[in-house]
């Protein structure tokens, strides 16, 4: 893959995380119809206040260049905590599981020396 397509995909793949969390986090924020719902699975309603400033902060770590590996890691690290939720819930995990595995793949596109560093792997550029 040359070195346009992996920013293509990688710009296109970032956009598509910073809106998923974009999305969940104004969700929290605002409190719509499944406010009530998503208050009891989190611990209650100032847990998804808080939830909803961290999935912001994610959107906004992910387009500073310098601290898009911060981001990534945040974002891995806040959606296993929801697999974890999901799956002591008796919730299917599909979804968080998903948007894991784009995560971990923007990442290592975005990132070269995350692959490098996690899975011991060369990249050409």
């Amino acid at each position: 893959m040359d070195s346009k397509t992996k920013k293509i995909l990688g710009f296109s793949l970032t956009g598509l995380v910073a809106l998923v969390f974009l999305m969940s986090g104004i969700m929290k924020l605002m409190g719509g119809e499944n406010a009530a719902e998503m208050a009891k699975g989190a611990g209650g309603e100032s847990n998804l206040l808080i939830l909803g400033i961290i999935e912001l902060c994610i959107v906004a770590l992910w387009f500073i260049p310098r601290k898009g590996v911060v981001a990534a890691l945040l974002s891995i690290a806040y959606m296993g905590g929801a697999i974890a939720v999901h799956f002591t819930q008796g919730q299917s995990v599909l979804v968080p599981v998903i948007i894991q595995i784009i995560i971990w793949i923007t990442a290592v596109i975005r990132f070269p020396e995350l692959g490098i560093r996690l899975f011991n792997k060369t990249t050409t550029n």
